[in-house]
């Protein structure tokens, strides 16, 4: 279920909520849109539109309930290019190449879509139409959803002032503060300890956990801490490391004054360094944190003899734990709140699952009609109710209207939405286009879900990473470098992009080495930062400057 509302990893199955999806809107939109498209189904022929896009598991497309709803709310016939999610991306990028393109791509965000760089070139190119006048005509809903989210209007708007493309606005609460810890609160209690509020007791707490045999079976198995390498937010450093100096856990960039800083060479990213460094020289880190994949850690958290996991590093402990009916270890593991560190409390934060780029385009090929149906389709999503009968599956199917005892997961919000779960044994419904539907999902929309009060029940998950998340909130630095809604100068994206992975690359592992003490931190400290020069650390900060004084400037 998290994985969705990760936006990372979505099986598509059409029975799935929308607000375990990276669902959200704000409930104020209007619901009266694309009603232009009513009125003329009995009047003329359905116009005809190609879209490319992905098959999902559980989802077909050209039968699909919410298919046959908007094609006939719309008049049109929806003629779907279906592919595979592995390969996708090189098959649309044949299809543009080879000038064999359709009408439109409309795409889940978190298996493929158009990177920023994708939209400038084939913008430029004249292959993808500009939105803006189709948005100011026929599009109320989005034209409304730029105005009150004037970020999404960022993420959209090219350096040129045309809308090449739409993002899925996809504001996950719980995923926009992604470097979380998890504590066993079971063994913190056995031992009568407190919740660490600071570095040093943290590690305090770890070392109790490795020396007092919390499991209570005599022998030293217990794993203090660990976590794993494989996707975002399952680092064991930046949790740490924020303690010291923000750790944005991607390209590590700070803001200073509105000057782009790299963290990585500062005298507190070294000072961080040492600390985890006396975590792991101490055993109080489990080795494998650094290496291990996302399997390798859940064997750790759901060890089959007894438990022996003290501390997960997540974004959510399902990462690390089964958090099923009957789970036996997944209410064992609570959050602990940004910890004050020598110089900082901070919290990695980001768009919480809203990616640069495009999902959706119309390209050149799309006739005039065919582009005002395409977009007056989507602008039906930007509505609550287009996007939740888009997302989640139809009313009365997938979700219902909730009754006067029903919770929504904000609080203080009204319930709006109330999911219908799917029975064992059901077929899919096909009902819903899951991610292909992602557009316009606020935080105000996903807290209008209704979400179990018990928060150690799967049906209340939701509001567990909820309420953990109220904990990191408002702790990311004042100034924080947008790296997610930055445009680079197309002249410069190449070389930035190739910038950026050499020197990501090269902080990683000397990060590592310094960890493991592969590397001196007192002796080999000058030579690291040196490297990051002959790297062009200055050159890629120049261009990530330029980037955001011009995005400050739109």
């Amino acid at each position: 279920m998290i994985l969705a509302a990760c936006g990372s990893n979505d099986s598509g199955n059409s029975n799935k909520p929308a607000n375990t999806a990276n669902a959200g809107s704000n409930g104020n939109a209007t619901q009266a849109a694309g009603n232009g498209g009513t009125d003329t189904a009995a009047k003329a022929d359905p116009t005809p539109v190609k879209i490319f896009s992905i098959q999902e598991s559980g989802i077909d497309l050209p039968t699909n309930k919410f298919t046959t709803f908007v094609e006939d709310k719309f008049n049109m016939k929806i003629n779907w290019e279906l592919n595979a999610s592995d390969g996708a991306k090189e098959k649309r990028q044949i299809s543009l190449a080879s000038g064999d393109y359709p009408d439109a791509y409309m795409l889940p965000a978190y298996i493929d879509q158009f990177s920023q760089a994708d939209v400038l070139k084939y913008g430029k190119q004249g292959v993808l139409v500009p939105l803006n006048d189709l948005i100011d005509q026929y599009a109320p809903n989005i034209k409304k959803a730029m105005e009150t989210d004037p970020e999404l209007k960022s993420f959209s708007t090219a350096p040129d002032g045309n809308i090449y493309g739409l993002v899925a606005y996809a504001q996950c609460f719980h995923c926009s503060y992604p470097n979380k810890m998890w504590l066993n609160t079971t063994w913190l209690d056995k031992l009568g300890l407190q919740m660490p509020t600071t570095t040093e007791e943290f590690k305090k707490v770890l070392e109790a956990f490795k020396t007092k045999d919390p499991n209570g079976n005599g022998k030293a198995d217990e794993v203090p801490l660990s976590g794993s390498v494989e996707d975002f937010g399952v680092r064991v450093v930046p949790f740490l490391m924020n303690g010291f100096v923000y750790d944005d856990d991607r390209n590590y960039l700070n803001l200073s004054g509105g000057k782009v800083i790299s963290a990585a060479t500062t005298p507190e990213w070294k000072e961080g360094l040492q600390y985890i460094k006396s975590l792991y020289d101490e055993k109080l880190i489990d080795p494998g944190a650094f290496t291990q994949n996302a399997e390798a850690f859940k064997k750790i958290g759901e060890n089959a003899d007894t438990q022996i996991l003290g501390a997960g590093a997540g974004m959510h402990p399902a990462i690390f734990v089964n958090i099923d009916a009957g789970n036996k270890y997944s209410k064992d593991y609570n959050p602990v709140a940004p910890l004050q560190g020598p110089h900082a409390q901070y919290a990695t934060h980001d768009a919480g699952g809203v990616a640069p780029g495009a999902k959706f385009v119309i390209t050149n090929k799309a006739s005039k009609e065919a582009q005002i149906a395409l977009i007056k389709l989507v602008d039906y999503m930007f509505t609550p109710e287009g996007q939740t009968n888009g997302a989640s599956g139809m009313e009365g199917i997938d979700w219902e209207k909730p009754g006067p005892d029903d919770v929504a997961l904000g609080e203080g919000v009204t319930a709006q939405f109330k999911p219908i779960p799917a029975k064992e044994g059901d077929a899919p419904h096909n009902a819903s286009w899951s991610g292909v539907a992602h557009f316009y999902m606020p935080k105000a929309y996903r807290d209008s879900f209704v979400q179990s009060t018990d928060i150690y029940n799967s049906a209340g998950y939701e509001r567990r990473l909820y309420n953990a998340t109220l904990l990191y909130q408002g702790h990311e630095p004042k100034e924080l470098f947008p790296a997610w809604s930055v445009w680079i100068d197309p002249t410069e994206m190449d070389e930035a992009s190739m910038l950026q992975t050499n020197i990501k690359n090269y902080i990683e592992q000397n990060e590592l080495q310094f960890i493991t003490g592969n590397k001196d931190l007192n002796k080999d400290w000058d030579a690291y930062v040196k490297g990051l020069q002959g790297l062009k650390l200055d050159r890629y900060l120049e261009i990530l400057q330029k980037a955001y004084d011009a995005s400050n400037q739109k």
